[in-house]
């Protein structure tokens, strides 16, 4: 890979989805390297806000949550406690009680719309009525053209692969692909498309100019 030729096809890119975002009413931001993108959401969050977090490969490669940590932040840590029913409570705290949310996006379009699953619906009730901040950190791997793209990228790259860090019995979990499965385990119940933020503002999206998260 020429990766000087990404680099300058990922700047001219990348800050024309940022554009389209705005036009929706996101806060939009173009880092073209996770650690400017770290800079950046630590800049988003305020320090006496409590934060918490959904399921994201994205917020650990960029070195979020450790500098969260670092920084002193009031944390609603559901990644540190092994107990499943204890794990749930701070989920369902984090919709109630957090200011700050951290996550990434499934996929964003080129005309700034977003496209989340979810299991249990914790991230996506999150972002859509939970905090009163969000902030969304996504690779440019994570844009599509249009919400039909969208769709397909979560069938084929983004449920099969998240599938694989859990104990599941999905067809995504055996097969590598999509079933449009009913199974008890399914990872893709609830399917939510943030087509405008509303209240402005209330959404921050960083596109970061590299490939983060799947």
């Amino acid at each position: 890979m020429n990766k000087e030729l990404y680099d300058k096809r990922n700047s001219m890119y990348g800050p024309q989805v940022v554009a389209a975002l705005e036009k929706r009413n996101f806060r939009a931001f173009y880092c073209a390297t996770k650690e400017e993108a770290l800079e950046k959401a630590m800049s988003l969050i305020p320090q006496d806000h409590v934060v918490g977090w959904g399921g994201s490969a994205t917020i650990n490669e960029i070195g979020l949550v450790d500098e969260l940590k670092k920084e002193g932040y009031a944390l609603l840590d559901r990644d540190s406690e092994p107990d499943p029913v204890k794990k749930a409570s701070i989920m369902r705290r984090i919709i109630a009680e957090a200011d700050t949310f951290i996550t990434s996006s499934n996929a964003i379009t080129e005309d700034g719309q977003l496209l989340n699953v979810d299991g249990s619906g914790n991230r996506v009730a999150a972002i859509t009525y939970g905090p009163s901040n969000v902030v969304v950190i996504a690779g440019i791997n994570k844009i599509v053209r249009d919400i039909e793209d969208a769709r397909d990228r979560i069938r084929t790259i983004a449920a099969p692969v998240n599938a694989q860090r859990f104990p599941l019995n999905t067809p995504c979990k055996l097969t590598g692909k999509c079933a449009e499965c009913l199974s008890d385990d399914c990872i893709c119940a609830h399917w939510v498309q943030t087509r405008i933020c509303k209240p402005i503002g209330r959404i921050k999206v960083i596109i970061v100019g590299e490939d983060l998260g799947f």
